[in-house]
Formats: structure tokens, sequence, C-alpha cells
């Protein structure tokens, strides 16, 4: 699947509501031919500044995004970010509901593997508190530590979301993989064998929303789709990789799927009501 010209990208649009779409499993995008995204899609990612003003001035279309339940969230960072990264999406969470918690690793610099039992026990210490299971929000490379706690310890875990995540394909075709190969050498250097890759690609057994951008230009969107699985979906949002952690339409994605009742997962719907297309937005 071609990506989109980058001079056919809309800027920032004010008026009806863009509608996330769900990626038809028919559909998915041959992720080991990606490669990075072009200087054209990574000079616009400063445009992520007007998509955080639209948040900031979104308050009523923020407030009418569905309530939670209360259980517990975790959110994970990006690569090189840290807590300050996430401050929106939390903040976000919390009014709607959910205990909501960092990761609590600070930045987030790659593979760490004192990491993997750290993550763990923060997780069910999370659970134990609050009596249930977690969902895990990951940005970017958090998602990936996401998914591998929701991969082991599926138990304690809700559901799972990823905004931006390289999941399959070419690990590569992403800006941020020089940096990271430089902070991850030695015993930190991740196993890029095909069989490791396969493994960590292969999709999870709780709920699962992969979102990703076409705008995304930091990491190849096709990396951030997932293969089908029956409570697996990937979900096309129109924000830059920087913007996925405060985007109102990323938020009203991930309002919508942290809300369904626990057991009850169903995918996203395709469409929104003629109310919702035509709200007005900031």
């Amino acid at each position: 699947m071609p990506i989109t010209h980058p001079m056919d990208l809309p800027s920032i649009r004010f008026g009806r509501v863009r509608v996330p779409r769900p990626l038809a499993d028919a559909d998915l995008p041959d992720a080991d031919a990606a490669s990075i995204p072009n200087l054209c899609l990574a000079s616009r990612e400063f445009l992520t500044g007007l998509e955080l003003v639209r948040t900031i001035t979104s308050r009523s279309e923020l407030e009418v995004m569905p309530d939670g339940d209360g259980h517990p969230v975790v959110v994970l960072p990006g690569f090189l970010a840290g807590p300050l990264s996430t401050v929106v999406l939390r903040s976000f969470l919390r009014s709607h509901g959910y205990r909501t918690y960092d990761w609590g690793h600070g930045r987030n610099l790659g593979v760490r593997e004192e990491m993997r039992l750290s993550l763990e026990r923060r997780l069910e210490a999370i659970c134990d508190q609050h009596g249930r299971r977690t969902s895990l929000v990951g940005w970017s490379a958090g998602g990936i530590f996401a998914r591998e706690l929701a991969r082991g310890r599926p138990d304690l875990v809700r559901s799972v979301i990823t905004m931006g995540t390289p999941i399959r394909g070419n690990m590569r075709a992403t800006a941020a993989w020089p940096s990271y190969s430089l902070l991850n050498r030695g015993r930190h250097t991740p196993d890029m064998s095909p069989e490791s890759v396969r493994l960590r690609s292969s999709p999870l057994v709780v709920p699962t929303t992969c979102i990703y951008s076409k705008w995304d230009g930091i990491v190849a969107w096709q990396l951030c789709t997932s293969t089908p699985a029956p409570r697996t979906e990937n979900i096309q949002v129109h924000c830059r990789h920087l913007g996925f952690g405060h985007d109102v339409e990323t938020l009203r994605v991930i309002a919508d799927r942290l809300a369904q009742p626990e057991g009850q997962w169903e995918p996203y719907p395709t469409s929104l009501t003629p109310r919702q297309a035509d709200r007005p937005v900031a």
C-alpha cells in the first residue's frame, strides 16, 4: 500500500471532525518493504504544536468522550521521552475516571534487562492495589514494553493500546533507529533475529488496539500495524508522531477503547453517528 504523498496531506483542519478509520485485514500493508519517513513528513512534526493547541481549545469535545469504570491504566512513554511527555494523556484519562500511572522508569532509553522484572512487579503492585486488571497505553517504543508485558502476564492486563509503535517489519524504517542503536549496544543490544522479530510481532491474546498515522514523520506507519487476530485492530488517525499523546482524534479512540466493559470487547466502529460527525471542533 503506497504512502500518501506528503504534498497531498492536508494541514491542521478546523471544521468537521475527522473520523478514525479501522484498517481492514485485507488492506494490511507490507511492513518488510517500509522505509524511513521522508524529509517532508519529518519536517512537519513541528505541527504537533497546533495539535496541542486544538486539544487545549477543545474542552467541550473532550468532556463528552466516554468515561471509564475506574480501572487502572499505565502509560508508557516513547524512546528518549519521560513522564512529562504523557502528562496531557494521563490528565485526560484521570478526568474520565481512570486510576492513571506513569510507567515509573523515567526517560525511556530502550532495552534494559533489569526493567523487564521491575515493570512486571510494578504491574503486579498496581493490580493488587485495585483488585483488578490494568490497561496499558504505550507511545512509540513504550508500546513495545506494553506488548511484551501483556504477552508475559496476560492475567494482569485488561487491554493494550499502542500509538505509533513499531510492531513488525523493517525495524530500521524509523528515524529513531540510529539513536536507538547507539544507546542500546553491548548487553542492551536488541535481538533483531528474524525469529525474535516474528515473536514480538505476533498478536496478543488480550484486546489490542494499534493506532497509526500516515502523517507519522518518525516511524513508518506500516510498522505500526498488527497482523490480524480475533481481538486485535488497527486504527488510523491523522496526527504527527509527536502528537499521539495529545491529539483529539487519538484521545477519542483511546477513550472509546478503554470504556468497553471488561470481557465485552468489540471492534472500533467504522463510522461516527451523524451527530458526532457534525460536531464542530476548535
